[in-house]
């Protein structure tokens, strides 16, 4: 597995600790996968708010269909998250 370099919490400063602290689950950790985008802080506000418009916005599918079909592309994609 590929090396992604990525800024630690308690390293973040500026825009990106703003990011950080309102991504933070309740125990004050972000996940690995929104901290490998964590060199942009724009694109990890851009990713975000995809995330969020696929998995919460309206639309025909429920959120356990939603769930389901990202389960199944990351099979495919043989990827963990």
């Amino acid at each position: 597995m590929a090396d992604i370099r990525t800024i630690d919490e308690a390293d973040a400063q500026g825009a990106l600790a703003a990011l950080y602290r309102r991504l933070a689950d309740p125990r004050g950790r972000v996940a690995n996968i929104l901290k490998v985008q964590s060199l942009s802080p724009a694109t990890l506000e851009a990713h975000y708010a995809l995330y969020r418009a696929l998995m919460f916005g309206p639309g025909p599918l429920s959120r356990a269909q939603r769930e389901l079909i990202a389960v199944a592309v990351s099979d495919v994609n043989r990827c963990h998250y």
